[in-house]
């Protein structure tokens, strides 16, 4: 089985609460034990509690290195809010790769989202300051390294503000609300297996 879920902001992508010595540390984040998933799904990666977007669940044996493992090169796409607007050559250091924890990330495509995409506001809503624009760029990574795109945007001088994952493999989250989840059928699921930008990452 492999469900499409589309986290929103807030959620821990765990079953359980986070504990320290075995005791429940206290936290406002929801669990996925809150969404009726059937029982013995887990998570096919993360993402963080205050990303939103395309989470994978599954009961296979396996399916976490098969997506995740970057020698694959499986690709993931993240729509990101930032602060202020990226110039090519500021695009062209995030294909490139930045370091982060002294490696540098592997090589991926960014680039400015335009049309800009009009999504609903975020619950809470991000912080604005009038006095710098935001835009969105899109992220296309074969890694999945902890805070990857937000660390990335901010050692190129671009803090992220939001970001949405939005497409694992060539599955495109479209049609589940904030929240929802739906069961992949095959189709979907050759459209997750597929590797659509293994030549350009």
């Amino acid at each position: 089985m492999l469900i499409a879920f589309n986290k929103p902001y807030g959620v821990l992508s765990q079953f359980t609460r986070p504990t320290d010595a075995g005791r429940p540390v206290p936290t406002a984040h929801r669990t996925l034990s809150q969404f009726g998933f059937p029982r013995g799904v887990y998570p096919v990666g993360r993402l963080d509690a205050d990303s939103e977007g395309l989470l994978l669940l599954s009961d296979e044996p396996g399916l976490n290195s098969k997506l995740l493992d970057p020698v694959r090169g499986h690709a993931r796409a993240y729509w990101a809010q930032v602060e202020d607007v990226p110039g090519r050559a500021d695009l062209d250091r995030l294909e490139r790769g930045t370091v982060i924890g002294g490696r540098r990330t592997l090589p991926a495509r960014a680039r400015l989202l335009d049309p800009q995409p009009d999504l609903p506001d975020r619950v809470p809503p991000i912080r604005v300051r009038t006095a710098i624009p935001t835009c969105w760029i899109e992220l296309v990574l074969t890694e999945g390294r902890n805070r990857q795109v937000r660390r990335m945007t901010a050692a190129v001088g671009f803090p992220t503000l939001r970001l949405v994952r939005v497409r694992i493999g060539a599955f495109a989250l479209a049609g589940v609300a904030p929240g929802e989840w739906r069961v992949l059928g095959q189709r979907d699921r050759r459209l997750v297996m597929d590797r659509p930008d293994r030549n350009t990452c």
